[in-house]
């Protein structure tokens, strides 16, 4: 039993790291539907409470998050190259098969006429804002240090803050592709720069988050639900390069929903 659920951490982990730098997918939301942005969020505000409850997964879970983030880099790169719309719609199924466990927790103290503005409003502003990003804006910049540094925090934000697609972010300003082959390369300026941009921004950020769900669960809960939906209807592809391009896609998206809908379970 415990050599399973430290499987399944290790496979969660990995999953939350690729979807991170994955565009369009949120680590953080990953985190919530897989049940282990709580525990997170309690190690953050509370170590000397926190750690002796959780320690145990804290190893697997953090294996394989830099299996995903760093690991992965180098294989998302090249299944977005071969098909970024298949791959899209893997992770896709993957949150898909989690919306049961999230709604069931986000549930758990009532479903209020707060909770569903909540959800409403948040949902409608990440698609705004995401739309906006992705159609609207037409910003480049240079990459440096710097620009590295803010690619972390964005990371960072993606991680505490549930729905926040960061890479969405990234590509819009053309920092995405230099980040991600920087990554697969291990290159020592964009981890010197990003890795410590995105832990600052988990410590600073953590505690207010956590105020938010310990004392609003349901708003926060049914917010995030709505984040959810709207940041996985904007990366839905519109365009297939045929009919095989679209099997597969509904192939990937099935098992995504399956293996997500199973660790809901575990």
């Amino acid at each position: 039993m415990k050599k399973r659920k430290g499987l399944r951490l290790l496979v969660c982990g990995a999953l939350i790291g690729a979807g991170a730098i994955l565009p369009g997918v949120s680590g953080g939301v990953l985190a919530v539907v897989f049940g282990i942005y709580r525990p997170f969020m309690e190690v953050l505000n509370d170590p000397r409470q926190a750690l002796p409850r959780y320690w145990r997964g804290i190893l697997p879970l953090s294996l394989g998050w830099v299996i995903g983030f760093l690991g992965f880099a180098k294989g998302i790169s090249a299944a977005l190259d071969l098909s970024a719309t298949v791959t899209t719609w893997l992770f896709i199924g993957l949150i898909a098969g989690s919306l049961p466990a999230l709604f069931r927790e986000a549930g758990k103290e009532g479903r209020g006429a707060c909770a569903w503005w909540s959800f409403f409003l948040c949902g409608a502003a990440v698609f705004a804002g995401l739309y906006y990003v992705d159609r609207v804006l037409a910003v480049t910049v240079t990459p440096n240090f710097w620009w590295y540094n803010f690619c972390g925090v964005l990371w960072g934000m993606g991680v505490v803050i549930p729905g926040m697609t960061s890479s969405s972010v990234m590509m819009a300003l053309g920092l995405y592709q230099p980040m991600l082959e920087g990554l697969a390369r291990l290159d020592l300026l964009v981890l010197s720069a990003a890795l410590p941009g995105m832990l600052l921004t988990i410590v600073l950020l953590a505690r207010t988050v956590s105020w938010l769900f310990r004392h609003f669960h349901s708003a926060a809960y049914h917010g995030i639900l709505g984040i959810v939906a709207a940041s996985t209807v904007i990366i839905i592809p519109a365009a297939y390069a045929g009919a095989g391009e679209a099997v597969l896609s509904a192939l990937v998206f099935a098992a995504g929903f399956l293996l997500a809908e199973r660790f809901g379970h575990m």
